[in-house]
């Protein structure tokens, strides 16, 4: 397991609306796909959540075992050298589903009000992306604690 500095935590937690997270996956054809996430949050030092509501290709394909890349990018990080490469950080990873329980109930307590107000009636799920990998644009471990 990778951790996911302490540093950017803060700034993961609240990239949403400005910096949202980008969550990549492979389609079954062998495409990536691509998609914002705007209830990513870190879960703990190892493990980034998100809110799954969509019904989409992206969801579909999702189960547990299923490889994700998280991307963040917030260029105002590159301005204070803190991620010098492009302001990015890129999080790999396997799901895990948690469509009850006290993890899903986390999830929720946490996700931004506006993603809350996007599923009224809780029909989304919780994912919780255990982190293999954390490293910035160029590729290298990141090293920021």
């Amino acid at each position: 397991m990778a951790k996911i500095p302490k540093v950017l935590q803060p700034h993961i937690n609240t990239a949403f609306p400005a910096n949202v997270c980008l969550v990549g996956s492979v389609l079954p054809n062998g495409f990536a796909q691509i998609s914002p996430r705007g209830g990513t949050m870190v879960f703990d030092d190892e493990h980034i959540a998100l809110w799954e509501r969509g019904k989409g290709s992206t969801s579909a394909s999702l189960k547990d075992g299923t490889a994700l890349t998280v991307y963040f990018r917030k260029p105002q990080l590159r301005e204070e050298g803190i991620l010098p490469k492009g302001g990015i950080a890129r999080f790999y990873g396997r799901a895990k589903i948690y469509k009850s329980g006290p993890v899903y109930e986390e999830v929720w307590r946490r996700l931004v009000q506006p993603e809350k107000d996007r599923d009224p009636e809780k029909k989304g799920y919780a994912v919780l992306i255990a982190v293999e990998r954390a490293e910035d644009l160029a590729g290298e471990k990141l090293n920021l604690d």
